[in-house]
């Protein structure tokens, strides 16, 4: 079996640098070589797989994925997201912990699918189909230090590569007033000061207690149109909610962050390296900011260790990924989580950091092939395999950040085995997962006719729209126009009606 190795770097650029790297485009056996032209029956050396039939299979799996989202699911979407903004908004009047003009980070997808780096082990089993329709990730700022001015202290000297302790000693006394009770105290071994550090744990813990206290509040009164709160469950340091908007269930994993502008000192080495998104977006728009997420190494401390998240930049590389490069990894990554959900030491966003890799390892005139997405996907799961072998997977941001660090022997082999089950028969593996969404957008057809049989009448239903019918028609544009893409939204708790949004970097 080829696999990839760590080495310089070969790009299409010619740069060097710590990366995946030695590209699978000359192995017989891997996936990493172009296929012919388009009609002809080109084999995989490896599992004997038409690369015709496997283009084809990842097409369709696309479209079961990637299903339209009509006027009417539309505004459900809106209805959901703006219930979510409003309840924070409630959350900050609370207590006044978090920021009055706050800005959250909305991606697609779910906690559960790698959307951010959170790998925690006591997420309860989840579905699309069975649970909800669509899933969401949010990241709430508790703190956001924008402000330049504003010293900070990241203490990285009891932290694993990649994590930080959070101290607020260099705060001013009114926000150490405001969060000392999710804070654990330290005494400074020099001057005998007391040391503030920010708990995930005690802030996920406050919380999860100010979400609940909300939501139990809104049910007491529940008005016209508001979306059915079905499910409220804590997963860790992740709050995950599943609301009920006519027809449709969305989940929301809502994670408390530490929100900053700029860049962190530990990934600037990275920025001096040559780079796929050179020249198509700007190193402003990269490095516009990152977050701090509560998820502790394996032998942290989990009541002060957070992780160094760059999910704002990864939404600013995703404009710069070939849609033949991301059906593939999409269709990788809906693999792996049907074959490795337990045990889990593999898991989606080592996948993504995998195909960034590859981005910087491989030429723009290769990755930008339409018909190429059967070869990028065995490529995918040749590297994953790689990884497993060699217990090495490098965070892309922190090159020298190895995430399977701490992964057992015995861990890797197993995955690595159940890897070579896919790439033994990549074709029957992408079936089962086309199969798997087709079932899942069955529950979901069913689900909306059985609420659309005992539906009220339409005179009625008019009544239940949301009040502001140019704000709902408004978010209906918004996402009917930017599928898939991040919105940041801008919150004044004095008038949670009217938010501002960002899509991307275009302000609404």
């Amino acid at each position: 079996m080829a696999a990839p190795v760590l080495s310089s770097r070969a790009s299409g650029s010619s740069s060097s640098g710590n990366s995946l790297s030695n590209s699978l485009s000359n192995s017989p056996t891997s996936g990493g070589r172009a296929p012919p032209s388009a009609g002809t029956a080109e084999l995989d050396f490896r599992s004997a797989s038409r690369m015709e039939d496997l283009n084809r299979l990842i097409s369709e799996f696309s479209k079961q994925e990637q299903r339209e989202t009509d006027d009417q699911r539309a505004l459900e979407i809106h209805t959901a997201k703006d219930f979510i903004f409003s309840m924070l908004g409630m959350v900050q009047k609370l207590d006044q912990k978090l920021p009055v003009a706050n800005e959250y980070l909305l991606l697609s997808g779910g906690v559960r699918e790698g959307v951010v780096d959170m790998d925690l082990e006591d997420l309860s089993a989840c579905s699309r189909g069975t649970d909800y329709d669509m899933d969401f990730t949010l990241l709430v700022p508790a703190l956001k230090l924008h402000d330049r001015n504003q010293p900070v202290t990241l203490d990285m000297r009891h932290s694993a590569l990649g994590h930080s302790w959070l101290s607020l000693r260099l705060f001013d006394e009114g926000t150490i007033a405001k969060w000392k009770d999710c804070c654990t105290l330290m005494e400074h071994n020099i001057s005998g000061a007391t040391n503030y550090f920010f708990s995930p744990t005690l802030v996920s813990d406050w919380f999860h207690r100010a979400v609940s206290l909300v939501l139990l509040e809104v049910q007491k009164k529940p008005q016209r149109g508001m979306p059915r709160v079905e499910k409220v469950e804590r997963n860790g340091t992740v709050i995950s909610v599943v609301l009920g908007v006519g027809s449709s269930r969305m989940l929301y994993d809502i994670v408390p962050v530490v929100s900053f502008k700029g860049w962190p000192a530990v990934a600037q080495s990275w920025l001096m390296e040559n780079h796929f998104w050179d020249g198509k977006i700007t190193e402003e728009e990269v490095i516009s900011g990152f977050y701090l997420v509560p998820a502790c190494s394996s032998g942290g401390r989990k009541e002060n260790e957070w992780r160094l998240s760059f999910a704002r930049s990864e939404v600013q590389l995703k404009k710069c990924i070939s849609s033949s490069l991301m059906q593939a990894y999409q269709a990788c990554k809906a693999i792996l989580i049907k074959l490795l959900s337990r045990p889990k030491a593999l898991s989606p966003y080592h996948l993504r950091s995998v195909m960034l890799w590859a981005c910087d390892r491989l030429p723009a005139s290769f990755l930008l092939q339409e018909h190429f997405s059967a070869c990028f996907l065995l490529g995918l799961i040749d590297d994953l395999q790689h990884c497993l072998l060699n217990k090495m997977c490098p965070n892309y941001f922190i090159p020298q950040c190895n995430m399977l660090e701490t992964l057992s022997d015995e861990a890797a082999m197993l995955h690595a085995r159940k890897l070579s089950s896919v790439r033994s028969d990549p074709a029957e593996h992408l079936r089962s997962t086309i199969e798997h969404a087709k079932a899942a957008n069955r529950m979901t057809e069913e689900l909306q006719w059985r609420g659309g049989s005992q539906s009220v009448p339409q005179s009625d239903s008019a009544a239940d729209s949301p009040p502001d019918d140019r704000l709902a028609k408004k978010l209906q544009q918004l996402v009917t126009e930017n599928p898939g893409k991040s919105i940041s939204v801008f919150i004044n708790p004095d008038d949670v009606t009217r938010p501002h949004f960002r899509i991307d970097d275009k302000f609404f």
